[in-house]
């Protein structure tokens, strides 16, 4: 006689063993319509599934993110059996939930195209039309292997090999239809809606590795209404007007090359972008207390296994040896390099706090694959900082950066900032006592803050928790930018100390703290947020004087000189084409001011002004323009 208890706390009897879907339909009946799923002591099972004993259960809906990556991975499996449906003989690999949808790799000689794409879609749909059962079945391993090895379906088969011996392997049935998946799934095809569209088509690696065969991805999305749907994929539709590759081009911020990929080649403009971040970013934190450092860009490699770092990183750094037999890395990370700051010269609790701060540039191997522009590369600069600290500290001056990170993006745009939260994770350094400590004292500050906050149970650093500051841009896509960690391992790996008050020596306690993160990234992210319609005082070219015929071009150079004396950047246009052209391409490359110059600005001392996607102009005097735009070249807090 299971006694099921609720969320709610309050408790449903049962005389017998029963299955999730009863004890919905026991709650209310328009719940058990909309039950996709249920957890059952905290395991996510399918709504058929029996509950034998006393257990606290969960119903989720569409309207919860489980249901809705339910959705999606029943919206996998649909397309997978689409697939095999529409063209025999394709194998079936893997097919898992990404944000926002799902995608399925297949092994298929022919490509698929735009066309196949459009005609799986239908399918999917005639497939939901049918409303096929789904049921679950649990195999001996040897028993799968064999009859997915005589299905023709090698990759299945290799997949259920490399489970451990011992372990159940879960099969899934929509129909007659099946795949090796451990669920949970929705009780029929029916049961997912026709709110999904695949969106494309590229290649992918049999298990992301480049030594193994090539297969054909489609990804696709799929969401619990129609309205949702559509509003992802308009979305999806201003997101690629936004692409920053394509804005860094037509700007000329910057390129990248074959030569070495996964770094970028920074133009005039975009550099000028680059140092105006680093230069507000300079002056906050000397505000804050910081003090900036300088650490080499490669450092032994005894000294990166003493921190960890090796053992954790190893096959993702950039390595050499030299003459004499040494093993250098260049640094992922400026960590290791700012605790040998520190540990020059005596330090005292009377140094603590010690803000270390580095534009530091880090250098990680990532696969080819995975490079995406400015916010997936192999070389990117962080704005790393570590604040030596007693225990006591760790509190205010975790809530001094989050403050300080909160205050800083609502200069550059963004207000609405979530926290997450990460504790230990699987394989971490340190004692568990010391992790307690860090964790505690960690979410003290999240709580402090009083910011909507979420947990990702096992996210955290490999030595310590952490908090994530994720970003909404102007479309409402989320971005993972600042991070906060407390570590109470790696500066006694590295042996860092102070002096207490009562003379002796104790470890300090380092905060990792990035609030960009990597420049190179955010501000990729910064140009799709604004479209590369910055604001005033970011934007990398500010103003350009256009004189209408070569008669002004001496007024046009003496407005563009002094405009720059007051800190705008200028320059003047004196290229041989007509105005019209030069306010198109000016346009293009989202200049904020066209500042246009002829007889009646020249005799007025004036210019007319026509800012970025307004056709009207104002003529302005100059002096008044000067006074009026140095006033807005600066960020609002400053």
């Amino acid at each position: 006689m299971p006694i099921i208890t609720l969320p709610d706390g309050n408790s449903l009897n049962f005389p017998k063993k029963v299955t999730g879907l009863e004890v919905a339909e026991k709650i209310s009946k328009s719940l058990a319509k909309q039950a996709m799923i249920i957890s059952i002591d905290g395991e996510l099972k399918d709504l058929d599934s029996l509950i034998e004993k006393n257990c606290s259960i969960k119903i989720f809906t569409s309207k919860n993110a489980e249901g809705l990556e339910t959705i999606r991975h029943d919206t996998a499996h649909i397309l997978a059996m689409a697939v095999q449906e529409l063209f025999p003989g394709t194998q079936v690999t893997i097919g898992p939930v990404i944000e926002n949808g799902f995608y399925y790799d297949f092994a298929r000689k022919e490509a698929f195209t735009e066309e196949d794409l459009k005609k799986i879609e239908e399918k999917m749909k005639e497939i939901v039309d049918r409303d096929e059962k789904t049921k679950r079945e649990v195999w001996g391993r040897d028993e799968a292997i064999k009859h997915f090895k005589n299905k023709g379906e090698i990759y299945k088969a290799e997949l259920i090999e490399s489970i451990p011996k011992g372990e159940e392997v879960s099969i899934y049935f929509h129909g007659k239809w099946h795949d090796l998946c451990r669920g949970p799934h929705l009780s029929s095809t029916g049961k997912i809606g026709k709110f999904f569209k695949l969106t494309k088509v590229s290649g992918a690696y049999w298990r992301g590795d480049s030594n193994n065969e090539m297969l054909q991805r489609i990804y696709g999305t799929s969401w619990a209404s129609q309205k949702d749907l559509d509003t992802h994929l308009k979305r999806i539709e201003e997101a690629e007007k936004r692409d920053h590759r394509k804005l860094g081009k037509e700007m000329d911020l910057f390129h990248f090359r074959e030569e070495s990929p996964g770094s970028v080649f920074w133009h005039e403009k975009g550099w000028a972008l680059f140092q105006k971040l680093i230069n507000y970013m300079r002056a906050r934190q000397d505000a804050a207390g910081y003090k900036e450092v300088n650490t080499p860009e490669v450092l032994d490699r005894l000294l990166w296994e003493k921190s960890g770092h090796w053992e954790k990183y190893g096959e993702n750094m950039y390595t050499s040896q030299t003459p004499d037999e040494k093993i250098f890395a260049i640094k992922p990370m400026n960590c290791p390099g700012h605790i040998q700051v520190f540990n020059q010269g005596l330090k005292s609790y009377r140094d603590l706090p010690l803000r270390i701060t580095e534009f530091g540039k880090v250098h990680r191997y990532e696969p080819s694959g995975a490079l995406h522009g400015l916010l997936r590369v192999r070389a990117f600069t962080q704005d790393d900082a570590h604040i030596f600290c007693s225990e006591e500290q760790i509190t205010s001056e975790c809530l001094n950066v989050t403050n300080l990170i909160l205050d800083i993006y609502k200069d550059l745009g963004f207000e609405n900032v979530i926290l997450k939260y990460a504790d230990r994770p699987e394989i971490r350094v340190g004692d568990d006592k010391v992790w307690d400590k860090a964790e505690a004292s960690l979410l003290e500050a999240v709580k402090a803050s009083k910011l909507e906050y979420s947990i990702n149970k096992g996210e955290g650093a490999f030595y310590g928790p952490k908090v994530e500051f994720v970003l909404r841009d102007a479309i409402g896509r989320d971005w993972q930018c600042g991070t906060l960690q407390v570590d109470l391992n790696l500066p006694g790996r590295l042996d860092a100390s102070y002096v207490d008050r009562d003379g002796t020596k104790k470890v300090p306690v380092m905060l990792h703290r990035a609030l960009f993160g990597s420049l190179e990234r955010f501000i990729g992210i910064l140009i799709e947020h604004y479209a590369g319609k910055f604001p005033f005082w970011i934007s990398p070219l500010q103003t350009v004087v256009i004189p209408i015929s070569e008669d002004f071009e001496d007024y046009a150079i003496k407005v563009s000189n002094k405009i720059k004396k007051t800190g705008i950047s200028s320059i003047v246009d004196l290229k041989n084409h007509n105005l019209n052209y030069k306010i198109r391409d000016h346009s293009l490359a989202k200049i904020p001011l066209l500042l246009i110059c002829g007889k009646k600005e020249v005799d007025s001392n004036s210019v007319t002004i026509r800012r970025l996607d307004s056709n009207k102009q104002e003529n302005m005097e100059l002096n008044l323009f000067l006074k009026k735009f140095s006033a807005l070249n600066k960020a609002s807090s400053n």
